[in-house]
């Protein structure tokens, strides 16, 4: 029988036929498309014409395209459905796929062609596009070891092997704590907790088989049920589960998987020439150093540690107000910052909720990118990998775009977050390849017949996910290796980051904010105080975060830890880290920096985009309309179509004339 994952797909926009592919499809395809990757390559190296561009470059460009079609399938449905079968199959792949990546770049033949057109280049006649991928091709080959030789060569083979294991044992061992976990609530466990708190619980314990309302570990229900639950106890429950993740002892601890991976990086830097991790990752970087990266980060750490210090001391008295001794403690302090928020404010989640409804926020971010971009979303009626995901046809002006995918409830098979990938990336070397996009997050689901209500900050993570594929949608390069979000590791985040300001455009949520029940619009009255709200709690929200962006800094920055849980602890009490708050991400459940190298030593990232993001909407602001044409047209121009064909300084540059300083990052969150 055919495997449907190596034939060609009759289907709309050749999208996957997921109702043609099984498990049993993905290990045969998986190999019989790395086997062709690999004679493509061989193809390459051996060719005994002269080196081109086009023989050698743009063949380069072309020859995975059969693994990346099925690996494309693969890993979007293992991280957003996962099974035991797919679980198994990553860790079959990742190690072999590893190896495959180090034949590639350690290829001395090929190398030798990359060279000789790198040594020649001037003479080439080249596009400025051509060469950037050729620089940034043979930057790939020499930071994967093209130029060791001997035992350092074979050295380095074993070390990215057993990283790219390591990796996906740190995924899948999270993965199980996260949904292993669940609290079910009885009678009188519910004191506190809003409707709709009660609703996504009651989801929660169906989707866990219980009978009756539950907390899982997935923010989206979590993160309310600490904003609302007046039992303290059951509150420091559920906190110590959450950051408890990958640290419970047993197969699924990740402690000495880290500790692991940490030293394997440094060896791998060592073997490279550099000094440390840290200054081999952020060579490519826009911050280029960690001595810059650190600069920025504590420039934002006293404002952000001195406003959560001031919050924390209101919140003390509100605590012992309520006749608890003692301190503040973590698990207190969503719980009191709902009630701060209540008190100053006068605005209650509960009330806002009902006008954030699922549908209409996704209608809201078609509409920004409608206004801005002039692109339409038509729903399409298309097999998908699972039932809760939903697909749209991108066009503009009749033209299609690209194929949108969101994918936006929790549940136990899916990994937690929220992120945005690609089942194909838009190129031209290959025709007029358009992309599929995906959008994943992780939304309380609602009961059979009730709309989804999404919190504030589900909201922002909706349009910040929709600013990534954006990105993707509007590329407009032609060779796949610079498309879309294929960009330096601190820029990545400027379209997402970016796109979020829009949420709080007061006409946006004026004709998308309407109650679920009613249909009627949000008050003027209350979108004032949810926007005049929207510093609340922001130095909480910043510590947590650079806490977390210290301690990844100060682990790759020098000799690996032989402890990382004791070197987290140092890093945060060389900081003056606040007792009741803890990093965001601890160390055995931080996946952007153990589950594979993305965000390592970058997780800053977010930080360092947020200056471009801040000052990016100012160019709007400055117009006097969030959605003048004109800038929106140099945005797409320069940034969004754009990929990595161009250094993202100069892509910056040429859209606001000049880089940012972080003053308006700091006026931003309200710690200026």
């Amino acid at each position: 029988m055919t495997n449907p994952l190596l034939s060609a797909w009759d289907t709309p926009f050749e999208l996957p036929p997921f109702d043609l592919i099984s498990d049993a499809d993905f290990e045969p395809a998986f190999h019989a498309a790395l086997d062709e990757t690999r004679g493509a390559i061989a193809a390459i190296a051996d060719n005994p014409e002269a080196p081109t561009f086009g023989n050698t470059i743009e063949a380069l460009e072309l020859a995975d395209a059969p693994l990346d079609r099925v690996l494309g399938v693969f890993y979007n449905v293992a991280g957003s459905d996962s099974t035991p079968e797919r679980e198994e199959l990553q860790r079959t792949f990742s190690p072999l796929l590893a190896v495959f990546s180090s034949e590639v770049t350690m290829n001395a033949d090929l190398f030798q062609r990359i060279e000789a057109l790198w040594q020649s280049r001037e003479t080439l006649g080249l596009t400025d596009e051509q060469a950037r991928v050729l620089m940034l091709t043979r930057r790939r080959f020499v930071r994967s070891g093209a130029l060791l030789e001997g035992a350092d060569r074979d050295r380095l083979k074993e070390v990215l092997e057993r990283l790219a294991t390591l990796g996906t044992e740190f995924t899948q061992n999270l993965l199980a704590d996260e949904r292993s976990w669940f609290m079910p609530l009885g009678e009188g466990d519910l004191d506190g907790l809003p409707k709709f708190v009660l609703d996504a619980a009651r989801a929660a314990g169906a989707e866990k088989g219980v009978d009756g309302p539950a907390v899982t570990l997935s923010r989206s229900v979590i993160t309310p049920f600490l904003q609302h639950s007046t039992r303290r106890d059951l509150r420091q429950k559920a906190y110590e589960a959450y950051t408890a993740r990958g640290a419970n002892g047993g197969d699924t601890d990740n402690r000495a998987i880290a500790a692991e991976t940490l030293k394997l990086r440094e060896e791998r830097a060592h073997l490279l020439g550099y000094d440390s991790f840290a200054a081999f990752k952020l060579e490519t970087e826009m911050a280029g150093t960690p001595d810059r990266v650190r600069d920025l980060l504590m420039q934002v750490w006293e404002p952000a540690r001195d406003a959560a210090n001031k919050d924390a001391a209101r919140m003390t008295d509100m605590l012992h107000a309520d006749g608890h001794n003692g301190d503040l403690e973590p698990w207190d302090w969503h719980f009191y910052a709902e009630r701060r928020r209540e008190a100053e404010h006068d605005l209650d989640e509960a009330e806002i909720k009902p006008f954030l409804q699922l549908d209409r926020m996704i209608e809201a971010s078609f509409d920004t990118a409608n206004r801005l971009f002039g692109l339409e979303f038509a729903p399409l009626d298309v097999t998908l990998y699972h039932p809760d995901a939903r697909a749209w046809d991108v066009t503009r002006n009749g033209q299609h775009i690209a194929v949108f995918v969101g994918d936006y409830f929790a549940r136990g098979s899916k990994r937690s977050g929220a992120w945005c990938s690609a089942m194909r990336s838009q190129q031209k070397l290959a025709g007029d390849i358009r992309p599929i996009v995906v959008n994943v997050c992780n939304f309380a689901k609602p009961e059979d017949g009730q709309p989804g209500l999404l919190s504030w900050d589900d909201a922002r993570t909706l349009f910040h996910e929709f600013g990534h594929a954006l990105h993707q949608m509007l590329s407009d390069v032609t060779y796949p290796s610079i498309s879309g979000t294929s960009v330096a590791r601190d820029f990545v985040e400027l379209p997402s980051q970016l796109y979020e300001h829009w949420l709080e455009v007061p006409e946006v949520l004026g004709k998308f904010a309407t109650h679920s029940k009613t249909g009627e619009a949000m008050p003027k009255v209350l979108l004032d105080k949810l926007l005049s709200a929207s510093t609340h709690d922001t130095g909480f929200q910043t510590v947590e975060f650079l806490s977390s962006a210290i301690v990844d800094l100060d682990f790759h920055d020098g000799k690996a830890p032989a402890d990382p849980m004791q070197a987290q602890a140092e890093t945060l009490e060389r900081i003056g880290m606040p007792s009741a708050i803890r990093m965001r991400h601890a160390t055995p459940h931080f996946a952007h920096v153990f589950a594979g190298d993305g965000y390592s030593s970058g997780y800053y990232s977010y930080m360092w985009s947020e200056v471009m993001d801040a000052d990016a909407f100012d160019a709007f602001t400055e117009t006097g309309d969030a959605f003048d044409p004109a800038m929106a047209e140099k945005l797409e121009n320069h940034i969004l179509s754009k990929g990595g064909s161009v250094d993202a300084a100069d892509l910056y540059t040429a859209f606001r004339g000049r880089l940012p300083g972080v003053e308006p990052l700091l006026k931003g969150r309200g710690l200026a």
